[in-house]
């Protein structure tokens, strides 16, 4: 391992523009993760976040190891063709299709669920806390599946802006110790406020309309980064929606005050 390359700013601008991009490309695994350990007893919410972040970090280390794989995953290895529709399926198409598939229908199943007060009215019946649990090791296994699913285009994005795989896996191992630091408090306040929970779970069934329109080759064909525009608006428009829930419940928390205190005044 040559560890001169750190002697160098190249070498030092690709780490941190790695790392900014891991972090930015993670936003929707950190939505997932924060989605599905909800699932967990509560007392085991906490290290199953942990632990999937850090399985998943393992993930694409692994992945950028063998790097060269990713070379023949977007060869196609069968091709469509209904006329007015043609597109040839690599091993990536594959993958986003069914990982996109899944998340369409975990968005909005548990976006169902919580719409429709699934969780209050079986707690309501049986008096014990309601929606379906998972076991920790259900949980991780899944955080991790999906990782692959995820992890795609940012291995991707990294094998093309970094020429040493020693950059790369800093890069990934960086990315997931902040996430790890931040997962907790964004999972906790996704998961307390219903709106929160909602918008996440409306960013997810999203995300994996994304993955099956890029899977099928259906898209502006316009690339930043290897990030497809569609998904960057998603983004902002995840973030523009993320800044008025916000804004909704700091009034909602100074309104609840003012009439406590109109009351205690009275």
């Amino acid at each position: 391992m040559d560890l001169s390359i750190f002697l160098t700013a190249e070498a030092w601008i690709s780490l941190v523009t790695l790392v900014f991009l891991e972090i930015v490309l993670g936003v929707d695994n950190i939505v997932f993760i924060s989605i599905t350990s909800d699932r967990l007893p509560p007392e085991k919410q906490h290290i199953g976040r942990k632990l999937g972040l850090f399985g998943a970090m393992l993930m694409r280390i692994a992945f950028l190891s063998v790097a060269s794989f990713f070379v023949h995953m977007v060869t196609p290895l069968f091709t469509l063709d209904f006329g007015f529709w043609s597109h040839g399926f690599s091993v990536r198409d594959i993958i986003l299709l069914a990982g996109g598939a899944y998340l369409i229908y975990k968005g909005i199943s548990e976006l169902h669920s919580t719409v429709e007060l699934d969780d209050l009215k079986e707690e309501a019946t049986s008096g014990k806390p309601g929606g379906k649990r998972i076991g920790l090791p259900q949980a991780i296994a899944t955080i991790m599946v999906m990782d692959i699913v995820f992890s795609i285009d940012s291995v991707i994005t990294a094998v093309g802006l970094a020429d040493h795989l020693i950059i790369m896996i800093l890069a990934v191992m960086t990315a997931v110790f902040i996430m790890m630091l931040f997962i907790d408090p964004i999972s906790n306040f996704i998961n307390r406020n219903a709106e929160m929970k909602i918008l996440a779970l409306t960013f997810i069934a999203m995300i994996g309309v994304l993955l099956v329109l890029d899977s099928l080759g259906i898209n502006s064909g316009i690339e930043v980064l290897d990030m497809h525009m569609e998904k960057l608006m998603v983004y902002f428009a995840m973030l523009f929606g993320v800044i008025m829930e916000l804004i909704q419940i700091r009034y909602k928390t100074n309104l609840k005050r003012w009439d406590e205190r109109t009351e205690d005044e009275d």
